[in-house]
């Protein structure tokens, strides 16, 4: 962090350089940034860079402009339509459009921003063709320019489309999402026929509080805990289990390893929204489970023990809390376990022989083995793939919305914030979105936020612990 900021001031401190030492060119280049290299003779990366100035300004003026303008109060003119008897037409006003402002004005910023690390970077670059003017040396040519963005620089080259791409299929986006968390933008204020606004904390404090008029705060605490549950046994279950089962498939014969790779092999062909919706019916209600269940006398069983309610006449696999968490995590271990096993087995095969023997010479039991030898060495390798894992299952829509779409919550209070007790953060999000009565993009967009500090925040302390480069030696 100290890097950083040291960073930023030397940034800033040799602009101030070039502006206080630059000679006439250099400083006629705080007004027209490509006299700076017409002077050294770069007449066609002068007019480029001039070009580029006009056209910010003229996108700024004529564009951005209108829309930061009104970026305050996101509109204040609402859409009228009127009706012309004599002509028999509708006539809008000029209405504002409150998601035209938002967006329009934050890609305005982003220009801006742009401009301004452009425009020190170009005093910087036409001070430092001063200094080399100065000093006699070679001044590249704009052919010979072209010729090192080919050749020594070509990772820049290389980088720059990708990189525009990140900034408007990321950055816009998830700058905008951020921006409608401090909104009222749902379905009573959907543009372009209504304008939402500016609400301050207000979302935030609906969230984090505990006020029953919404259920929000309630509903809140109680998801993030079933996700962070769900996340932990959805990822080192399948994974420790995956590295028993490749261990015991090792420890058999040829023929069955074939045997059973086959197996898990097809199991992962199939694609898991099959799987996800047939498991779904064969444990939902009036599925093969429950009837199978019903005819060997379980399910009387487990009313006589109160682990079902005498009310029903069915086990409520995935359609009551408890046996749906339950059912979620044992379902997505039997799916996931087959794809660990494979990882695993080529992990294994990897640890030394020679090291293995030497522990059970020394006494070691096949336990102090696994959890002193295999699973240090697994964690080592397979450390960033597990915390991807990890946060993939925060985010995982998949298995919840599948298993549990057609659950239905008795409680109020989950009601009123549109959730149910199976639901994840991500799944919450969706539903909020999708409510056609509603549509609270506004608390989507705070709880997306929260999804997103929670994953970040998780991955940096994760990676920093888990892959250190110092064990490295350990392992070879």
């Amino acid at each position: 962090m100290k890097k950083f900021f040291k960073g930023i001031g030397q940034y800033f401190a040799n602009f101030g350089t070039a502006v206080a030492k630059g000679d006439l060119w250099t400083r006629l280049s705080l007004v027209i940034m490509g006299m700076g290299y017409i002077g050294r003779k770069q007449i066609v990366k002068g007019i480029l860079m001039t070009l580029i100035e006009i056209g910010f300004f003229m996108f700024t003026f004529q564009f951005s402009l209108t829309y930061l303008a009104k970026l305050g109060t996101l509109g204040t003119v609402q859409r009228e339509e009127v009706f012309d008897p004599l002509t028999l037409t509708k006539t809008v006003n000029d209405y504002d459009n409150s998601l035209l402002i938002l967006l329009c004005s934050i890609i305005g910023i982003l220009f801006i921003v742009a401009f301004i690390l452009l425009y020190i970077s170009n005093m910087k670059t036409v001070y430092r063709l001063q200094q080399m003017k100065e000093e006699g040396k070679h001044i590249n040519t704009f052919r010979e320019d072209c010729r090192q963005m080919i050749n020594n620089k070509f990772y820049i080259t290389l980088l720059t489309l990708p990189s525009l791409g990140v900034i408007i299929i990321n950055v816009i986006p998830i700058l905008f999402m951020v921006c409608v968390a401090f909104t009222n933008y749902d379905a009573a204020h959907m543009p372009p026929s209504n304008l939402f606004t500016w609400v301050g904390l207000q979302n935030w404090g609906t969230l984090f509080s505990f006020n029953r008029n919404s259920g929000f705060g309630y509903a809140f605490i109680r998801i993030l805990g079933w996700t962070l549950v769900w996340a932990a046994f959805a990822t080192f279950t399948t994974y420790i289990g995956g590295i028993l089962l490749a261990k015991f498939i090792n420890n058999n014969n040829t023929k069955c390893k074939k045997l059973w790779r086959s197996l898990f092999v097809v199991t992962i062909a199939i694609p898991q929204f099959v799987t996800l919706l047939l498991v779904s019916k064969m444990f939902g209600t009036y599925g093969i489970v429950n009837g199978f269940c019903s005819r060997i006398g379980l399910t009387s069983f487990l009313k006589d023990i109160g682990l079902v309610s005498g009310s029903l006449n069915y086990i409520p696999f995935l359609s009551k809390p408890g046996w749906a968490h339950v059912m979620v995590i044992l379902i997505n271990i039997w799916i996931g376990v087959p794809y660990q096993m494979l990882i695993a087995t080529g992990i294994l095969m990897n640890i030394p022989n020679d090291q293995l023997e030497s522990a059970r010479i020394d006494g070691a039991t096949n336990f102090q083995i696994f959890w002193k030898i295999t699973m240090p060495y697994m964690l080592f390798v397979t450390g960033p793939s597990l915390i991807t894992s990890f946060i993939g299952n925060i985010n995982n829509f998949n298995v919840i919305f599948l298993l549990t779409g057609d659950y239905v919550t008795t409680n109020p209070m989950y009601a009123m914030a549109n959730a149910s007790e199976t639901d994840l953060l991500i799944t919450w999000l969706f539903k909020i979105t999708t409510n056609s009565t509603t549509k609270q993009y506004y608390m989507a967009s705070v709880i997306g936020i929260v999804v997103f500090v929670i994953c970040a925040g998780l991955t940096l302390v994760t990676f920093s612990r888990m892959t250190k480069g110092d064990r490295e030696e350990v392992y070879q």
